[in-house]
């Protein structure tokens, strides 16, 4: 049986993974609390519907892609729930809290319903070319299940354990990544107090052994045009990271400060490349 395919949250991630559901031959239901948005999925096959509730009794699996876990919680008490099909899914692919993935996780239990957390890793161009990273925290059942769907926009789909899982993943990876700026960071700043060719250093070293996602990025996913939101939401996923670790009593404050220092710089750092 084909599983039928709700989702909510065609922003810039969710647009392209929903138009990915679509083209891998998943039947797309959808639901935008604008209407506009909805042109998004317009040159892919599609069912809109005028209600959350109305999405929730048609599918198999409810996807969600949304800012944060109050959003979620916000949709499952907006209609989500009351309209779910005993034995469907929610997928909350946002970015949250462990604790919070649980307490969905529970919501749903109370209607008969699966639970699964799974973050992605990647942003707007691995959505587009279908090569995100997915973490699935929740039942191996309900994982195996839904695999083909994340599938469908994803180049490895990892499923790590129970619920919340997921989400703790997701963190660190968004940690490391911020670490890495930190150290890109520092390594430019002295090349700049040498005079050294900033543009043509970061051409070298992202073809040599000091390569890494952070450099890739650089001139590519992370622009003058965008580096300043970037920045913001970062400093975001460090604040659901600290709240995590501290849930945890997790000894995490160097890493923290660390990473935080990643976020904060890489508005300067973006500029320093221009001049």
């Amino acid at each position: 049986m084909t599983l039928e395919i709700g989702f909510i949250g065609l922003g810039d991630q969710g647009a392209p993974m929903a138009t990915a559901i679509a083209e891998a031959g998943f039947p797309l239901h959808v639901w935008a609390r604008r209407p506009a948005s909805l042109t998004a999925v317009a040159d892919v096959p599609h069912t809109a519907h005028d209600t959350v509730a109305e999405l929730a009794a048609a599918v198999d699996v409810a996807a969600l892609c949304v800012s944060e876990d109050q959003d979620v919680l916000g949709l499952l008490d907006g209609g989500l729930l009351a309209g779910l099909r005993p034995g469907s899914v929610v997928v909350n692919h946002g970015t949250g809290v462990p604790s919070a993935a649980t307490r969905m996780a529970e919501l749903c239990a109370e209607h008969e319903a699966g639970f699964l957390d799974v973050p992605v890793s990647g942003g707007h161009a691995g959505a587009v070319t279908r090569t995100l990273t997915a973490m699935i925290g929740g039942p191996a059942e309900l994982a195996d299940r839904c695999a083909p769907v994340f599938a469908s926009f994803s180049a490895h789909v990892h499923h790590l354990g129970e619920v919340g899982s997921g989400q703790l993943a997701k963190l660190f990876n968004n940690t490391l990544m911020m670490m890495n700026q930190a150290n890109v960071e520092e390594v430019l700043a002295v090349a700049a107090a040498l005079d050294v060719d900033l543009p043509g250093l970061v051409a070298v070293l992202k073809n040599g052994s000091a390569g890494s996602f952070t450099l890739s990025a650089l001139g590519d996913a992370i622009t003058a045009g965008n580096v300043e939101h970037l920045s913001r939401v970062e400093l975001v996923d460090m604040d659901l990271f600290a709240a995590a670790m501290a849930e945890r009593h997790a000894p995490a404050a160097a890493v923290t400060a660390r990473a935080i220092a990643g976020a904060e710089g890489l508005v300067d750092l973006v500029r320093r490349l221009e001049k």
